[in-house]
């Protein structure tokens, strides 16, 4: 039976502790909240907006995102989504928002039967808009090319990985990009930041089309070891 489902017919396990109860627990769901902050990593890619993102890429917060997108938890898209949506608002400005999903590779979208990132940003859009702040999602960008898992690569080998890696999409490139300007905000979305590349390379792609996204926001921002690392900031 598809975990999805299994969630609805069992008595649901916190998918950050497994605490027996509810689907997120509100210990976990406190720190998934986190405290929305600017987490750029450090140094940063060339071209990468303003990071935000609404916690570290640690512990229960690590095990939901996994859950979410590796395991078949779609339910966690709700309450993944309400930490993104928490952190767009922290950290864009009262302009209206366009939302813009970082794509999945074709190959990890057949693993995972779903778009995950797609999936959070449109339900964020969603909490935005309810609390009253205009709020929607473009599906701007494509992969152009065939992209490798970024898992286990180094900042160098991700950034080899990525080059010219997405594009904007044909419906949306050409004078349409001119529709974005001082009156709404571009953030682009994904679920997590660790060297930058993946941002830095989808906001080439949107300025080579004329749409500039001065701020990227993820869930989770990951802590790297070494002398470089995450950048706390306002």
């Amino acid at each position: 039976m598809p975990t999805a489902l299994l969630d609805l017919v069992l008595p649901p396990r916190c998918a950050g502790c497994g605490a027996p109860g509810a689907l997120v627990c509100p210990r976990c769901t406190a720190e998934l909240h986190g405290e929305p902050a600017c987490r750029t990593p450090a140094p940063p890619p060339p071209g990468l907006p303003e990071c935000w993102s609404a916690t570290g890429y640690t512990g229960a917060v690590r095990r939901m995102i996994i859950a979410y997108k590796e395991r078949g938890r779609t339910a966690l898209a709700r309450p993944l989504a309400g930490a993104l949506a928490l952190t767009i608002a922290a950290g864009a400005d009262e302009r209206p928002v366009t939302l813009v999903p970082v794509p999945s590779a074709r190959p990890a979208l057949r693993r995972r039967g779903h778009d995950p990132v797609t999936g959070l940003a449109e339900l964020a859009a969603g909490c935005l808009r309810a609390a009253g702040r205009p709020a929607t999602v473009a599906k701007l960008l494509v992969p152009r090319r065939r992209i490798a898992d970024q898992a286990g690569l180094s900042s160098l080998q991700r950034v080899e990985n990525l080059a010219l890696a997405y594009k904007v999409a044909t419906a949306w490139n050409g004078p349409q990009a001119a529709f974005w300007g001082d009156a709404e905000r571009v953030v682009l979305v994904d679920d997590i930041v660790t060297t930058g590349a993946t941002l830095a390379e989808a906001a080439r792609a949107l300025r080579e089309a004329g749409v500039a996204a001065s701020l990227a926001v993820t869930v989770a921002a990951t802590r790297r070891r070494g002398r470089t690392g995450i950048r706390d900031g306002g």
